[in-house]
């Protein structure tokens, strides 16, 4: 066995850009051998009660992550306010026969007691356990691989869809049988907490009517770092949550409601000034930050974060994780479902921003991966939201961001990326579609393929088809499926195919729903437009 430090890391400038385009960083952690003697280590309850995660697979190796809280939803979560050590281990095996990586990191009162560790040195796309102790405590067994090395030949890669878990909405049934898939890693695109305050009713837009809140945390809403910390506490206690991060690593990213409901940059849908809704958006940026497996380059500085990222998957996919809420203009025409308003042309406005968009075109030109995907959070194609004369759009989509996505979707065509692929939350239902190069215009030609898939809990039950979405589908003629369950997808890609898999629950009201594939569809290099597979 060798001790390997996990930082710095030990992979060149070029390497580091193939493998995910994010800025190398020193984790807090110290080798074992020289531990000092600092902290108090008599925990009042399970320290591990937040349960383990890994993230941001690289090549050489990925972050695994824990937060020390005895009591997570006391004041102090039951914690002093020293620095706590918290030994680690890595192994080939499940038993820990073949350990590879070991240390001890420093869990900071500072980021809530939460550890990052940013293992290097690992060998490229194969599996690993890892695991903590503390205080003669042992924290649960985690599983996660590592990528393939960037550009080399990779014939498969299956992973995860998922996001938008609403506690108070349902049960995370669909996390059990996630963490059953046997996956390179999940995409989760954001919505892993809910900000709103216990209410006992809330509106289903399948059913049209106010149903019963299935269970809640009887919070209130979050302003403080100590009060999102709460929030985060209450979510990552549940059982289902933690055996989906211990079956393989996330690669994380966040929309609206880990801050609140419909932000965009400094602006929130309640007017709050903008240098105090900063203060609000700084709590939320450092409590995510210590509750997802993220590197030490995503530290917070204030309210701002670093979390556009790019991924590398052998020769077969570069993934392009976009972060489509800090950087936007504030959503025009009051925002919600309505008609456009002429503001929508307007070609200042902008979603991703001018250094996260130069970021991507740059990625996208050099790319030279079978797959290119851009993997984020609200709906690229556009989407006539009612049947009938009325033109309703989403305005919290890139719908009324035009000039914006014209942009976006000219350059996927001038590089010629006709392999590009969508991936997208927010809807709370699962749509495939194709993007054309001239949304309005259903014949122009095809650039990119986009998949939405459905939340966790969010929306509560469901079913098949909301009242109006087959006069949806006459409307938008692009888009091949809508669906109102609960579930993830599961992308299974290859040189020749890229298929997804829509997997529903009947229920997420009452613990025990059943699992089952609602529909497969698929989309193949230089062939565009999507298929049922």
């Amino acid at each position: 066995m060798k001790t390997i430090l996990p930082a710095p890391l030990a992979l060149t400038r070029r390497q580091l850009l193939k493998a995910s385009g994010a800025v190398a960083a020193t984790a807090l952690a110290v080798p074992s051998m020289v531990r000092p003697a600092f902290g108090q280590m008599n925990f009042v309850d399970y320290p591990f009660q937040l349960g383990i995660a890994a993230g941001d697979p690289w090549p050489d190796g990925f972050v695994i992550w824990t937060r020390l809280a005895p009591r997570p939803l006391d004041p102090d979560y039951g914690m002093s306010k020293d620095i706590i050590p918290v030994d680690w281990e890595v192994a080939t095996d499940i038993r820990f026969k073949d350990v590879v990586a070991k240390g001890t990191a420093k869990a900071h009162p500072e980021l809530g007691h939460a550890v990052h560790v940013e293992l290097a040195g690992l060998q490229p796309g194969r599996p690993y356990h890892y695991r903590f102790r503390c205080g003669g405590h042992s924290s649960a067994i985690g599983r996660a691989r590592t990528a393939p090395v960037a550009g080399a030949p990779l014939s498969r890669l299956r992973f995860g869809v998922a996001g938008c878990q609403n506690y108070d909405h349902g049960y995370f049934t669909a996390f059990e049988y996630l963490a059953k898939e046997d996956l390179d890693f999940v995409f989760h695109y954001g919505d892993y907490i809910y900000e709103s305050g216990y209410r006992p009713l809330y509106f289903s837009r399948f059913s049209e009517e106010m149903e019963p809140t299935v269970r809640s945390l009887q919070q209130a809403e979050p302003y403080s770092l100590d009060e999102y910390r709460r929030r985060y506490a209450g979510y990552k206690m549940d059982p289902d949550l933690q055996r989906a991060h211990m079956a393989a690593a996330w690669i994380t990213v966040w929309d609206d409601h880990e801050v609140v409901d419909n932000w965009a940059s400094d602006y929130d849908k309640g007017g709050t000034p903008a240098e105090i809704f900063r203060l609000r958006r700084a709590a939320a940026a450092q409590a995510y930050y210590e509750h997802m497996p993220l590197r030490r380059s995503s530290i917070p500085n204030g309210p701002d974060i670093q979390l556009y990222r790019r991924f590398a998957f052998g020769d077969l996919l570069d993934m392009h994780v976009l972060d489509t809420r800090q950087y936007r203009s504030d959503q025009p025409c009051k925002d919600g479902f309505r008609p456009a308003c002429p503001e929508v042309d307007d070609p200042s406005l902008t979603v991703l921003g001018d250094t996260q968009e130069k970021w991507l075109f740059d990625n996208i030109a050099s790319s030279s991966a079978r797959w290119s995907s851009l993997a984020q959070q609200v709906m690229l194609m556009p989407c006539d939201r009612e049947p009938g004369p009325a033109d309703i759009r989403n305005l919290d989509t890139w719908d009324p961001y035009r000039v914006a996505r014209a942009r976006l979707l000219r350059h996927l065509h001038d590089v010629g990326r006709r392999n590009t692929v969508v991936l997208t939350g927010d809807e709370h239902q699962n749509f495939a579609g194709d993007v054309k190069l001239e949304p309005f215009n259903q014949d122009s030609p095809v650039v990119a393929t986009e998949f939405v898939t459905t939340s966790i809990s969010s929306g509560g039950d469901g079913g098949v088809e909301r009242p109006i979405a087959k006069g949806m589908l006459e409307e938008n003629p692009h888009i091949k499926l809508i669906n109102d369950q609960r579930g993830y997808a599961i992308c299974d890609v290859t040189a020749k195919r890229w298929e997804i898999d829509f997997k529903v629950l009947d229920r997420v009201s009452t613990k025990g729903g059943t699992l089952s594939s609602r529909a497969r569809f698929a989309v193949e290099p230089g062939r565009p437009g999507v298929r049922k597979a």
